[in-house]
């Protein structure tokens, strides 16, 4: 394995959250991220699709592990957005996401979430965010760019 890999694997585990609803990180590297989700009845709505919550946890976890692959492990999401394009209903979600422009201090980076059925994959949502570096460089380097 990777050492990128085995590294999100150990930040994706220390998340209690994404331990409870089983996510794995399958690919990492600088610029993209893979994470995977098998689909229970526990993540479901009434109606039997993946709930959105599931689906919009996948997509801001991914982008900011993408984001954080290349500002450092100190990041947080500033924002982000969702489309959902049709429910999600099958074996797995899958969320790939990667880097469409990064700064020394933020990244915006995009989200194409994926429900996977019998080896098939159908595009169910996509989104794109903004992540942000955090810690005192990143305030620093804020601050003197509002001065200057």
């Amino acid at each position: 394995m990777n050492e990128w890999l085995e590294f999100g694997k150990e930040a994706l585990a220390s998340q209690p959250f994404s331990r409870l609803i089983g996510a794995e990180l399958t690919g990492f590297a600088p610029g993209h991220v893979e994470l995977a989700i098998t689909i229970t009845d526990q993540i479901k709505q009434q109606h039997g699709f993946v709930h959105g919550g599931v689906i919009s946890y996948a997509a801001d976890n991914a982008l900011t592990f993408v984001g954080g692959s290349v500002l450092g492990p100190a990041v947080v999401t500033s924002e982000y957005k969702i489309n959902y394009l049709k429910p999600a209903v099958g074996g797995r979600l899958i969320a790939r996401a990667t880097v469409v422009y990064s700064s020394k201090t933020q990244a915006v980076c995009r989200c194409d979430i994926f429900v996977e059925t019998e080896g098939k994959e159908n595009l169910c949502a996509v989104a794109q965010g903004t992540i942000a570096r955090i810690g005192r460089d990143a305030d620093e380097k804020a601050q003197s760019d509002q001065a200057g």
